[in-house]
């Protein structure tokens, strides 16, 4: 299926969706908004699930984040040893599980070079599924977040396949489509050490019944290889991630100079969407900040890329202070304290994004509430 095709069912799928919940606060279906070619849903995707409330890529956090509203709930997969698809944000899982404390794993520590990093830990690709399933997930930032540390020791280690399931039964249930948004993490490494990812994630999308134009899935990636390599191979739409710093992994080991700054200009947008349907930035890719931390004014990438065709979701919108701009900082003592993230959203919704990447799910439903009101 050609990309522009894909495009046209994505517009599609956009205009027919409508949220309805049955528990929580009501939301309205998200609103509609002139892009580059058309019309297409405001989209608040739960980055990592609710991973402001829960440990993050837990079903407990993906659950969440649906029932608060998201339309997306956000997966990011990498392999296990017998090459099962599981999801964490890393293949290094001692920040986010309670291997390091596991004494019949002591052994596994390692240290390996991933996209030309240094790390020492402990690897997914280094457990089969059932020794992973043994794991329990506990909160990546405890410092900032102190009340989900509650939920510490509670969660196992996802399979794609159980998110997917969780989707499909959220989405009966809630009388809406809840849509997945996965992220492929490091696949040049993994094709690396014989343990793609490409293959067994459109094996999963198959049989869950989510390869088809209109189903609501985005895949993304922060390399360009495997998404061209996927845009042969899927109906689905495609989101090329990108970053105010660095470059692609898999440019980098072929030797190509590009770096996402170069990707990111209006050349490099209309490159992208050659194979793409969208693009993550990072959000000071759209607003960047001063000196003192203050918002500066908006560059220009929303325009070059609804120029391209090309949807814009960036990352990552969180409700705490030390994440937020400094004149939307509220004072407080302890480093989890709330500033004022509404209010940074709404700056964003204004230049034209077409979703965002968001920790706080029901945050993001209200800002865009207020947003089209």
């Amino acid at each position: 299926m050609s990309r522009a095709h894909r495009r046209t069912a994505l517009l599609t799928a956009s205009v027919l969706a409508v949220p309805l919940l049955l528990t929580g606060p009501a939301i309205a279906a998200p609103p509609e908004q002139e892009t580059g070619d058309g019309v297409d849903e405001l989209l608040v995707i739960g980055h990592r699930g609710a991973s402001g409330y829960r440990p993050e890529h837990t079903l407990a956090s993906y659950e969440l984040a649906a029932r608060m509203g998201a339309d997306y709930i956000e997966p990011d997969v990498v392999s296990t040893s017998d090459g099962v698809l599981v999801t964490r944000h890393e293949n290094e899982i001692s920040g986010t599980t309670d291997v390091a404390d596991r004494p019949e794993f002591a052994d596994r520590r390692t240290t390996k070079v991933i996209d030309g990093t240094e790390l020492t830990g402990w690897f997914t690709e280094d457990f089969t599924l059932a020794e992973l399933r043994t794991l329990r997930a506990v909160e990546r930032l405890p410092d900032v977040r102190e009340e989900n540390t509650l939920y510490d020791g509670l969660y196992q280690v996802p399979t794609l396949d159980e998110v997917l399931e969780l989707r499909e039964a959220l989405s009966r249930e809630l009388r809406r489509e809840v849509g997945v948004y996965i992220e492929t993490k490091h696949p040049t490494y993994f094709d690396s050490i014989e343990l793609s990812l490409e293959e067994p994630l459109v094996e999963d999308l198959g049989e869950a019944g989510l390869d088809d134009e209109g189903d609501p899935v985005f895949l993304q990636s922060f390399e360009t290889a495997n998404l061209r390599e996927l845009d042969g191979v899927v109906d689905v739409p495609l989101v090329q991630l990108l970053s105010a710093t660095g470059a692609p992994a898999d440019l980098v080991a072929a030797g190509d100079p590009r770096t996402y700054a170069d990707l990111s200009t209006a050349e490099g947008l209309a490159g992208i969407g050659e194979y793409a349907d969208g693009v993550g930035p990072e959000k000071a890719q759209i607003i960047p900040r001063e000196a003192d931390g203050t918002l500066a004014e908006p560059t220009s990438f929303v325009a070059d890329a609804h120029a391209a065709d090309l949807l814009v979701h960036p990352y990552t919108f969180r409700n705490e202070n030390e994440f937020l701009p400094a004149e939307l900082r509220d004072p407080g003592e302890e480093p989890g304290d709330y500033g004022r993230a509404i209010e940074e959203q709404l700056v964003f919704w204004e230049t034209g994004i077409d979703g965002l990447f968001t920790d706080n799910p029901d945050t993001g439903v209200v800002s865009r509430e207020l947003f089209t009101d």
